[in-house]
């Protein structure tokens, strides 16, 4: 049965209304506190925009009230767009243009200065609980949008419908063993749509979602078994992060039932690791484009070691699809159609060749959001054993910390910037650290340093290379385009 968003929170409402819903810090709420908290935050925004939003942004830290305030977008029907309260002020009022949005929900007004109106969250409770009109919402409406780095400078807004969602919990939530006594971790900022596992994966369930502090997050292991937690869901390189600080120790975490990975590469040295430190755990490694819902495919690692598929890469096999989604391959891309392929993009334009109508290379004509055609995903991958194996991107894409980045529009805004006649951002291997950026630039650029301060202040720090280099003239290849191949090697002579 489809089903929104707020009726999966709501039906956990009804049914473990006592039950523990929501665990930041001390702060702990049950599934009725939280969904009267969620009510007021509601009725403040119909104050705030004197009717029902199309379009709600939210600029909050993972807390108490940043959580309320999804709930309470969700209970009005309206659209949450979630915004970035590290990112730079004016990648967060671009989202708010391009999004289109109504209103932003903020703990603190004075961090937006967008070109929107602000509604304060507040923890107020004086009086009855307000009344709301009837939620609106249906399974074709869009439930939130999330924006991904865009090649042409510009981020790409991608709606997610609650059809999407709800059939992705639908397969989730049984497959995990999700329910009352289950404890979720939140490692996700609310921009990474897999933070929506999290919160929808607890909260559809009857399950607890347990958000670290900033001073937790320092020290993740030690977060999960000093919380309890039963199901861990992270990107690989935090796995690294905790062999870095030596406290992935052997059975370090024997409470844990489930682990899950997604974002980028699992390797199977960090799927060693893992497997000692909880070995009463579950293991999989989840694979999906935000376009995708979250996550579209599956892979369990078998209890022995011994048993797992050694591909050539190094990597966990990315598995195979959920049900309700197909999946081809066409010339080495993995195209995907289904119960959770996304509308088509926010700015039409953004669908240009991304989809298809056939797999095997006959382009078809119609609308590129008609059902029956594929995403096509950009992920070049090979089929072994029965298994999907993820081998790269097609194009210069990369994942740096779990998010995606197109170093196009890094690219874009060094561009921008006085001196640069070129830019080029590359990808380095830092091992299990995952992937590192380094800016080239040619031109006269007087002060190289200068240039990633002006990156700071309009890129997520995720997306600010580590270092510059400045070359007199980028070198050709035989075809006349900027040799890319031959920079990164430069580059990573340099850096070795």
């Amino acid at each position: 049965m489809e089903r929104t968003l707020y009726e999966w929170f709501a039906a956990s409402v009804e049914r473990y209304g006592d039950r523990l819903a929501l665990e930041v810090g001390e702060e702990r709420l049950t599934y009725r506190q939280l969904a009267a908290l969620a009510d007021r935050v509601a009725a403040a925004i119909l104050a705030c925009h004197g009717d029902v939003p199309r379009r709600v942004g939210l600029l909050a830290e993972r807390g108490v009230l940043a959580y309320a305030g999804y709930l309470g977008v969700q209970r009005l029907g309206a659209t949450v767009v979630p915004l970035g309260p590290g990112f730079p002020a004016a990648r967060n009022a671009a989202v708010a243009a391009a999004g289109e949005l109504d209103l932003v929900l903020t703990e603190d007004a004075t961090i937006w200065t967008g070109p929107v109106p602000a509604t304060v969250l507040t923890r107020k409770s004086a009086g009855p609980r307000p009344v709301l009109p009837p939620c609106p919402a249906k399974p074709d409406s869009t439930a939130y949008i999330l924006f991904t780095s865009g090649s042409t400078g510009v981020p790409k807004g991608v709606p997610i419908r609650h059809r999407n969602v709800s059939a992705y919990l639908s397969h989730i939530v049984p497959r995990y063993e999700l329910g009352p006594g289950c404890r979720m971790s939140q490692f996700f900022e609310l921009t990474f749509d897999l933070s929506v596992f999290d919160m929808f994966g607890a909260w559809g369930s009857g399950a607890a979602l347990v958000v670290p502090t900033r001073g937790e997050l320092h020290a993740p292991v030690r977060f999960a078994v000093e919380r309890k937690l039963t199901h861990w869901f992270s990107v690989p390189s935090l796995v690294s992060y905790a062999q870095r600080l030596r406290s992935l120790a052997p059975d370090s975490l024997p409470a844990l039932r489930w682990s899950l990975f997604c974002g980028e590469p699992l390797t199977l040295q960090q799927a060693e690791a893992w497997r000692a430190a909880a070995p009463g755990s579950e293991i999989e490694n989840l694979y999906g484009p935000t376009e995708l819902t979250i996550s579209c495919s599956q892979y369990r690692l078998p209890r022995d070691p011994t048993d797992w598929p050694r591909p050539a890469n190094g990597t966990v096999p990315i598995g195979t699809p959920y049900p309700g989604m197909e999946f081809g391959v066409r010339d080495g891309e993995l195209c995907v159609r289904g119960s959770q392929r996304f509308p088509g993009y926010l700015d039409p334009a953004d669908n240009v060749g991304r989809f298809t109508a056939d797999v095997t290379g006959r382009e078809g004509k119609g609308e590129p959001t008609l059902d029956e055609h594929w995403y096509r995903t950009g992920d070049r991958v090979m089929w072994a054993d029965g298994q999907l194996v993820h081998l790269g991107r097609l194009d210069h894409q990369v994942k740096v910390h779990g998010y995606r980045v197109e170093p196009g529009e890094i690219e874009a805004v060094l561009r921008e910037q006085r001196g640069v006649v070129e830019a080029l951002v590359v990808a380095l291997d830092s091992g299990q650290a995952g992937c590192e950026l380094e800016a080239v630039c040619a031109g006269s650029v007087p002060d190289p340093e200068g240039l990633l301060d002006a990156l700071r202040m309009r890129l997520p720090a995720y997306m600010v290379p580590r270092g510059v280099t400045v070359y007199e003239e980028l070198p050709l290849n035989a075809n006349g385009k900027v040799d890319r191949k031959k920079v990164t090697a430069e580059i990573a002579s340099a850096h070795a």
